[in-house]
């Protein structure tokens, strides 16, 4: 294996501790996905979990990997209703945890397409067949490109029919731009149509992604500004008023096969504008910069304590710990709520502190996550996050650097501290 790895293609969600993802209009669970997500998140600080109701032994490296970035709140961490000292026992789900029904969403890309606050038929139906691909290709061997061959052509013939329906909900300052993507996207089809008839299994995927890039571009063509106000008392924090893409760089120690390994994380300001742009602002002060991961445990990967007696960052112009609210968006919704959780946190309490969530364990079941409602959600890891179940306590963050989406950030502070 390559020491040090560049690119990957598949998407993470990442919360923040005090602030949740918006599921708009996702699922409500989000967390027990097989992709990884940053969040505002305390963890616990033990490997193992108590159930009160159970009395089972249960470890969390027996978990599954699945990956989610998320930010720690400073107060504490989630005990989920059990003493930190008890012994390891199964986790109790909350009763909301288990309300939502059908198949969770998997796909980091998908989410990030659902999360679009945008309502447009014509183009989702476009977009439902091609990520139908995904599923198609769990076939074995050249028949499953007979079921590709199908979602192609409804993706095509959609397309054809709903044209006018999705140029129509084009934003009017980016239709020129909206209408040539919808023009590579028609050509694309084609494209993939005839690899489907050259029997060429292995050109399938790689088309698909490329597809779906479009269709996703396509899609945030559709948003015209920011869609709503963010409350009065949140107004003059670092506000993220769209998307921003951040690469991570970690070291990793004691790994003769990864040296270094580089995250990419979009972040998502639509369902998340105090926690994407708190955070946005922290990595342009270099917060994170030098950092260790702090946690490392099977169920998490966690960073964002700074050195010392502070739990999260200390604004120099305030000498004082930086706090943002928790911020929830939930599917139905058109703008988060703000300080309501399922735990008594105590309310704007998140600050620096993140963490990956380790997708699908037995703690985060699909479609009864117990985490869900009760971090923010804002971004998701889209390449290598693989690699983010190698980390270990000590790996140490080089650099997390703005490569796209900083003039979307509002009110940066590190400019005035700068």
């Amino acid at each position: 294996m390559a020491s040090t790895i560049i690119t990957s293609s598949s998407s993470i969600p990442f919360f923040n501790s005090s602030t949740r993802l918006n599921y708009h209009p996702l699922s409500l669970s989000p967390l027990t996905n097989s992709f990884k997500v940053l969040s505002s998140y305390q963890p616990p600080q033990h490997s193992h979990l108590h159930n009160q109701h159970k009395g089972k032994s249960f470890s969390l490296k027996q978990c599954a990997i699945s990956i989610a970035l998320a930010v720690g709140l400073i107060t504490g961490v989630p005990t989920f209703g059990c003493p930190i000292d008890a012994d390891a026992a199964s986790p109790v789900l909350p009763d909301l945890s288990v309300l939502i029904s059908g198949p969770p969403i998997k796909d980091p890309g998908a989410l990030l397409r659902y999360a679009l606050p945008i309502d447009n038929k014509a183009i989702r139906e476009v977009q439902k067949p091609l990520e139908d691909i995904t599923d198609s290709l769990k076939i074995a061997g050249l028949k499953a490109l007979d079921s590709v061959e199908r979602n192609a052509r409804q993706a095509s013939r959609t397309l054809k029919q709903g044209k006018t329906l999705i140029v129509s909900g084009l934003a009017e300052s980016k239709k020129e731009h909206g209408v040539e993507l919808l023009n590579k996207l028609e050509a694309g089809l084609e494209e993939l149509e005839l690899i489907v008839q050259d029997r060429n299994r292995n050109a399938v995927a790689p088309k698909q992604r490329e597809l779906l890039q479009y269709v996703g571009g396509v899609e945030e063509d559709m948003v015209d500004g920011f869609p709503y106000e963010v409350p009065v008392e949140y107004q003059n924090m670092p506000l993220l008023k769209g998307r921003a893409a951040v690469d991570m760089k970690v070291k990793i120690k004691d790994n003769p096969n990864l040296e270094e390994c580089v995250f990419h994380i979009v972040l998502d300001g639509y369902n998340a504008p105090v926690t994407a742009g708190n955070f946005v602002d922290l990595v342009e002060r270099h917060f994170y910069d030098g950092m260790e991961i702090q946690r490392a445990d099977g169920f998490v990967v966690q960073t964002g304590d700074p050195e010392g007696p502070a739990e999260g960052f200390i604004d120099p112009s305030t000498e004082k710990t930086r706090t943002i609210p928790l911020e929830l968006m939930a599917e139905g919704e058109k703008t988060p709520v703000y300080e309501a959780t399922l735990e008594e946190f105590e309310n704007n309490s998140g600050s620096s502190q993140v963490f990956w969530l380790l997708k699908e364990s037995e703690l985060t079941p699909s479609n009864a996550n117990i985490l869900d409602g009760r971090y923010s959600v804002f971004g998701y890891v889209t390449e290598n996050e693989d690699y983010l179940a190698d980390l270990k306590v000590g790996d140490v963050i080089e650099s997390i650097e703005v490569v796209s989406g900083l003039d979307n950030l509002v009110n940066p502070s590190y400019k005035i501290a700068g």
